[in-house]
């Protein structure tokens, strides 16, 4: 490693320089604001936890994307979180311990193998919000609107969510008896929306007619709430649980009929984790969700406490790509350098007022203005006196 080397980066971490990092905090502040008038208490879990508390109920994609260390205490397997979402769980199971609902939220870093998103970072500040204990339409309605709240505090523009429930296709594979093999290839062929692909591989397998029709419709059922009715037309012959689905489905549209939501059949994304109605935003001109979320029932069952579950998380980095804070003109105060009494207290006495006050460090480079200040303190008339500069 040549000298310059030292002064890099992994691939996929990055600095928050002082602009970066006064809009990130911003947005922090902005939405742990919001959530708190929700009922939303905040949690701060730790960094790293041992693997197998870690990961539970998280599926093979979480599992790779975990940096793993060995605890030298004791030996066992540790991992760096990449997802805060079963740290939650954990805190609602097995520390709060309630029978009432708890509505939780969360705001820190992730760190994940590989590169995510649109930014191209393994270094997430990940920022969600979890409902415990509720299994009813209500808090999936509640977590959605939560959601789409966030989005449009922040100042994100034209997104649109897309909403789906993955008992539909649950339903419809334990029908077709599929292996696991089979199950994966048709699961990828549909997230692709790979029409033709799909009808192959159900022809190949001699899946019968009547659900070859139904699994391919699912890729075509995608609009606004009238696609429910014509759901209802191609899954008329399916199992109970898929019309109960399309009924979870209505009855969210019922509670959200302020907003405009996009439901997607074939949207299951977090298939191998969520357990009913999932969702996740878009934005235009990226292809990646820039939030996701859903119900995930029972999975502090491990932690000695199974509860219904609903939540979603986003990417704080993410949403400060997307959105701009207004610029606000920077206002500081400049101070001599100086232990004068007369002096600290007054500059203590502005800084108590909430003004930015900068004192100069003797023979320093740069003066009142190369520091960012558009005033400063004189000695007139026998006391400090703030002046504007011009």
């Amino acid at each position: 490693m040549n000298h310059q080397d030292r002064w890099l980066l992994p691939a996929g971490i990055t600095d928050a320089l002082p602009d970066e990092a006064a809009h990130l905090e911003h947005l922090r502040r902005t939405i742990l604001d919001l959530y708190a008038t929700w009922g939303y208490e905040l949690i701060i879990p730790p960094m790293i936890e041992y693997l197998d508390s870690l990961l539970v109920g998280a599926g093979h994609d979480l599992d790779l994307q975990t940096f793993k260390l060995i605890d030298q205490l004791n030996g066992r397997l540790m991992g760096i979180r990449a997802d805060m979402t079963p740290q939650a769980a954990r805190i609602d199971a097995h520390r709060l311990k309630r029978d009432i609902p708890s509505r939780l939220c969360y705001l820190g870093t992730v760190l994940h193998t590989r590169p995510t998103g649109f930014t191209g970072t393994r270094s997430l500040l990940q920022v969600g919000a979890e409902l415990y204990g509720h299994a009813g339409i209500e808090s999936d309605a509640e977590i959605l609107a939560l959601l789409l709240t966030t989005l449009t505090v922040t100042g994100v523009q034209a997104f649109h969510v897309d909403v789906g429930h993955v008992g539909i296709y649950r339903a419809l594979v334990e029908q077709a008896q599929l292996n696991s093999e089979q199950e994966s290839l048709l699961f990828a062929a549909i997230q692709r929306k790979a029409l033709a692909e799909v009808r192959e591989l159900l022809t190949t397998w001699q899946t019968p007619t009547r659900l070859q029709h139904q699994l391919t419709a699912l890729i075509e059922l995608n609009g606004d709430v009238h696609v429910l009715n014509e759901a209802r037309r191609v899954l008329q012959n399916a199992p109970d649980s898929v019309q109960q689905a399309l009924t979870t489905l209505e009855q969210l549209n019922t509670h959200l009929s302020r907003y405009t939501l996009h439901f997607d059949l074939a949207e299951l994304r977090g298939y191998n984790y969520y357990r009913g109605l999932v969702f996740a935003a878009y934005v235009p001109e990226h292809g990646q969700a820039i939030a996701l979320g859903g119900r995930y029932d029972n999975i502090g069952k491990a932690f000695g406490h199974a509860r219904p579950a609903t939540g979603f998380s986003t990417d704080l980095r993410i949403l400060a790509e997307l959105t701009t804070v207004p610029s606000a003109k920077k206002t500081a105060i400049f101070a001599p350098a100086g232990l004068d009494a007369n002096l600290q207290a007054t500059i203590q006495q502005l800084r108590q007022q909430g003004e930015r006050v900068i004192q100069a460090l003797p023979q320093q480079q740069g003066d009142a203005k190369a520091m960012g200040c558009n005033r400063e303190l004189r000695w007139q008339a026998g006391h400090w006196q703030i002046h504007a500069l011009s």
